[in-house]
């Protein structure tokens, strides 16, 4: 058993970054971490080659995806498959993504 400490939690991104990410937890079947994207902010993402959760931990934004696009905030719970092209734009208030992806975050290659 382990507390993953900080998982979740706000984070403002350093001066003249987008957002902040930082792997909270990685074991090879999966990998946790935190994405921060401060209102107003860019998400500047690449499609990954694993699969993902984000649970909202705070904020609210829009997440759009080529199969359609939704409000999230907090408690959204959304999955995302390898590969799948999605991004997170419209964020009205500071968003806090708690992200699980399995298998673990660069584990099948470029990520």
């Amino acid at each position: 058993m382990r507390i993953i400490e900080g998982a979740g939690r706000w984070v403002a991104p350093a001066p003249g970054t987008a957002n902040d990410w930082v792997e909270n937890l990685r074991v090879p079947d999966l990998s946790v971490g935190t994405y921060c994207i401060p209102a107003g902010g860019v998400d500047d993402q690449s499609p990954h080659t694993e699969d993902e959760i984000y649970v909202v931990t705070s904020g609210r934004a829009r997440i759009v995806t080529p199969g359609g696009d939704a409000e999230v905030g907090p408690g959204a719970v959304i999955f995302v498959p390898a590969g799948e092209e999605h991004r997170f734009t419209d964020v009205t208030e500071d968003l806090t993504l708690l992200v699980v992806f399995g298998p673990a975050y660069g584990s099948r290659g470029n990520a």
